[in-house]
Order: structure tokens, then C-alpha cells, then sequence
């Protein structure tokens, strides 16, 4: 499986490294092959939105292959064919040549069996406007209206295919078929909501080591190789021992998911260190967890930690985040710990100079606490914010969210493609800081139980909905149950 990911810049030098190949006629190959699937009977005619650049060129070669194969197409088209990138423009001349028409307007109300979006692909940066933001409008309302596919070639007009920001209107596909490899901006943020299903057409390119990866897809070959049964011949402290640090006043639930994802994924013993001086001294839920005041967790046989879930800010939660910061074993920062963090310049420096590995899973709005940005900057450019963090706190980052970004110090980055809406729900981060401690207890290395902890949880939720428990109504106690199940299916 391809997991590679290439941003625009990498993406052209590509092609002006092959331009002597014909990458717009097999596009429009790739292009016309998954139309002719998706359009079905061929007495419903197929609409094709042909835009100023290459991306129009693309569109002109499909509509041309689909004349040929007896569909009835009808293209728009607002530009001037000679002024047309020259690829393009010979795609152009290609298709009225071989008798193609093409118009401003539709003069007729006809049903349509597609509708093909060829406007934009990758090149746009800003929202459309004039013409084409009509067109991608009255694309959405036909497709809708005619309950047909909406294919978009390479990337939905309006999108970003770099960040996956949504500046204005944009086309919602049903099927994006995208070329040469796939683009991070596909795959989060606003992407997933305008992609709908996604294919890849590699143009019949081969990977060289002059086309390296700008970033990769999450997939279970990233840790494939920690994935093996136990021996028989073990015990509980064969798989180490999670101390927990949370639970402030009234949120003791958070702690308490946060051990039970660490106790069901395999952790050997896990310890709770609760702030709230009246939480509760047992779960009736899960008696295996061990409850114990903070100033005697640190005493327990622990190989790994977490510090954050429902932990607040009050108190002495500060402290608690720096004796946790200067404890020397694998840390995973989580909520508040998060918080505080970033309003205090001195745990920086503690963090950064850790000789045990530090993980840390901010959501976006914590993300920009760290990074002294607001929210909606950090979700402008998720793949940088994660980066960003990873390189100021020399240590993995994951940037929660839809399509959650991984990045590790060293520059590298992962976009998860596993998971659901239904995770949008109280304690989602709470069971992941459990997940990631226990694969830390068992000796993993951060990176590699960074991606597995993030990629079976959404796997888990997304078995529950395939299940028919969820996405609606998800709670992220049962995430545990079902990531437990699955990695069990895993290592079998």
C-alpha cells in the first residue's frame, strides 16, 4: 500500500521532470475509466466543469474518452482555450476535434448521471469566485437534486490540497480521484468532508528516490513489528506498570477512562493519582485500578506515565505537571497538563531536556496555547502546527482532530486516516493518553506507540460504527472495549 503524501511543490517538480511524458492523457484515462463506473446508464448524460488550467485540461481528455464511449457529455467551459497552459490547450483542441462542444450555460434542466469538477485540482489558494463559485454551487445542488456522483479530479475545486482549508465554496465530492500520490489536504481538516470516497491514479510513475515523501498516511506497517503474541511464560510485571496523574475536583471520570484504556490494552498494574481530595478510593467499574494519593504514586513500580486527563489547573496541578517532567520515565502530556505547560516558560525547558521520551496530544485549541497562536491558525495549517510543536519540544506531537497529525522532532509527519465523527465526544483524549502509557509500559518506542495508539483508535470507534453503535451517540468508554478486541485480532 502507497502511504506516501506530497505537497504542491513536490508535485510539480515531478511533472516538469516528466513532462515529456503524456501525464494529461492518462489523467484523463484514469479520469474517464472511474467516470464510466460511477455514471452507470448510459441514458443519463454526464456534466463536465472544465476550469482555466491544466486541471480543465485533465477534464477535457476525460470528456473526450467519454464521447467516445457513447456517454452523452456536456462541458463548461469559461475560459479561452488559447490562452490555456499548452497541455491543456491541446487537450482542449483534442476534444473539438473530435466533435466536443462546450458552453458557459446550461440551457436545459436536464437529470445528470455525473457531474465531473476539472476546475481547480490543486493550484487554488484562495476561494473561487465569479463564475466558477456559481459553477461549483450549481455543481453541489445538481448532484444533490439527481442523487448522482460528484467526481472531482486530483482535488475539490475550493479546497486547499496542501492544508486541507476550505476559504470559501467548495465542491462536495463524492469521489475525488487524485494523481500521481496522495495529498495531506485530502485527508484532514475540511478534506474529508468534501472528498467523499478517494482513489489514486499514479499516472504510471514510478517512486524514484528522487520523488521522496513529503509525509505519509498512519498504516499498521509503522509498527507491525512490535505486534507479536506473548510468551506463556509471563507475569504482570512482564508488561509494566502506568501511573495515571489527573482526576482534579469533579472530573475523576477522565483519570479513570485514562486507566482503564491503559489496564485494557495490556498494561500490566495501572496506578491512578487523583487530585481530588473526595474522589473515590476504588472503580467499582474496573477494581484492577489501583487508587493512590499523588505524593505516593512516584513510589509504585511504574515504566511509564501520563499526566493531564482531568487534571485542572487549580491547586497543585502545576506542580504536579513538573514533578512529572522531571520524573525519568516515558511521559505522555495530555488537558491541562498541556495547559500548563504553556503558560509557564520554565517547564519548557524541563520538557526539552528530557533524557526519557515525552509524547504530546494537544487538541487545536491547546495547540495554539502552546504555539501562542489562536485556533483557527492552528487549523489552517495543521501539518505545520504539529511540526512546529514537535521541533520547539523535541518530542512526538500528535495534533488531534479530524485527520490527526503525528510529527516527530526530527521533521517527519503522518496524517491518520482511521476514526469517525462520533469520537467528537467527552473522554475521546482521555482513553488515546491511556492507550499511548500502556504501549510505552511495554517498552515501545514513543514514535511507534504515538502511531499505533492514534490509529487503533480510531480504528476502534470506526469498528463500532461499522457495528452499528455510533457514530451518534459514541461514548469513548466503549473505544476501549473495541480497540481491545481489535488488537487482539491483530496479533493473532
Amino acid at each position: 500500500m502507497d502511504t506516501r503524501l506530497l505537497l504542491s511543490p513536490s508535485l510539480r517538480r515531478i511533472e516538469a521532470r516528466h513532462a515529456d511524458l503524456p501525464l494529461m492523457q492518462r489523467a484523463g484515462q484514469a479520469a474517464a475509466d472511474l467516470a464510466s463506473q460511477l455514471a452507470g446508464e448510459r441514458n443519463r448524460p454526464i456534466l463536465v466543469l472544465a476550469g482555466p488550467g491544466n486541471n480543465g485540461g485533465d477534464a477535457f481528455e476525460a470528456a473526450r474518452l467519454l464521447r467516445q464511449r457513447f456517454f452523452d457529455v456536456r462541458v463548461l467551459f469559461a475560459g479561452q482555450a488559447e490562452q490555456l497552459p499548452a497541455d491543456a490547450a491541446a487537450a482542449c483542441r483534442r476534444f473539438t476535434d473530435a466533435g466536443g462542444e462546450f458552453s458557459l450555460t446550461l440551457e436545459d434542466e436536464r437529470h445528470w448521471g455525473l457531474i465531473i469538477d476539472g476546475l481547480f485540482g490543486i493550484g487554488l489558494k484562495r476561494a473561487p469566485e465569479g463564475i466558477y463559485a456559481e459553477w461549483i454551487a450549481l455543481a453541489n445542488r445538481l448532484a444533490r437534486r439527481d442523487g448522482c456522483a460528484l467526481l472531482a479530479l486530483d482535488c475539490p475545486s475550493g479546497l486547499d490540497a496542501d492544508t486541507g482549508n476550505r476559504p470559501g465554496i467548495c465542491i462536495e465530492a463524492t469521489h475525488t480521484l487524485t494523481f500521481i500520490a496522495g495529498k495531506p489536504g485530502l485527508l484532514t481538516a475540511d478534506g474529508p468532508d468534501h472528498c467523499g470516497e478517494i482513489a489514486i491514479a499514479t499516472l504510471d510513475l514510478e517512486t524514484t528516490g528522487a520523488d521522496p515523501a513529503d509525509g505519509h498516511t498512519v498504516s499498521r506497517q509503522d509498527f507491525a513489528g512490535r505486534l507479536k503474541p506473548r510468551r506463556r511464560n509471563s507475569h504482570k510485571g512482564s508488561f509494566g506498570g502506568v501511573g495515571i496523574i489527573g482526576g482534579g475536583k469533579s472530573m475523576s471520570g477522565a483519570a479513570l477512562l485514562a486507566g482503564r484504556a491503559a489496564l485494557k490494552l495490556g498494561a500490566g498494574r495501572v496506578y491512578l493519582g487523583l487530585l481530588d481530595p473526595d474522589g473515590p478510593s476504588v472503580d467499582l467499574v474496573q477494581p484492577e485500578l489501583m487508587i493512590r494519593r499523588i505524593d505516593t504514586l512516584f513510589q509504585a513500580d511504574l515504566q511509564a506515565l501520563v499526566c493531564g486527563p482531568g487534571l485542572g489547573t487549580a491547586g497543585n496541578a502545576a506542580d504536579c505537571v513538573e514533578q512529572a517532567l522531571k520524573c525519568p520515565l516515558p511521559l505522555v502530556l495530555d488537558a491541562d497538563a498541556l495547559n500548563i505547560l504553556a503558560s509557564d516558560g520554565r517547564l519548557e525547558g524541563n520538557l526539552y531536556n528530557r533524557v526519557a521520551p515525552a509524547i504530546l496530544t494537544p487538541h487545536p485549541a491547546e495547540a495554539g496555547r502552546l504555539l501562542g497562536a489562536s485556533t483557527r491558525e492552528v487549523q489552517l495549517d495543521r501539518i505545520a502546527a504539529a511540526r512546529e510543536m514537535a521541533a520547539r519540544y523535541g518530542c512526538p506531537v500528535a495534533l488531534k482532530g479530524c485527520g490527526t497529525i503525528v510529527a516527530g522532532p526530527d521533521g517527519r509527519w503522518w496524517i491518520n486516516t482511521t476514526g469517525n465523527p462520533g469520537m467528537a465526544t467527552a473522554g475521546m483524549g482521555d482513553v488515546l493518553s491511556g492507550m499511548i502509557a500502556t504501549l510505552l509500559a511495554q517498552q515501545w518506542p514513543a514514535e511507534q506507540a504515538l502511531l499505533a495508539a492514534v490509529h487503533l483508535h480510531g480504528a476502534a470507534a470506526d469498528r463500532l460504527a461499522a457495528d452499528g453503535i455510533g457514530p451518534v451517540g459514541l461514548t469513548a468508554g466503549e473505544v476501549i472495549d473495541s480497540a481491545r478486541c481489535l488488537v487482539n485480532d491483530w496479533l493473532r
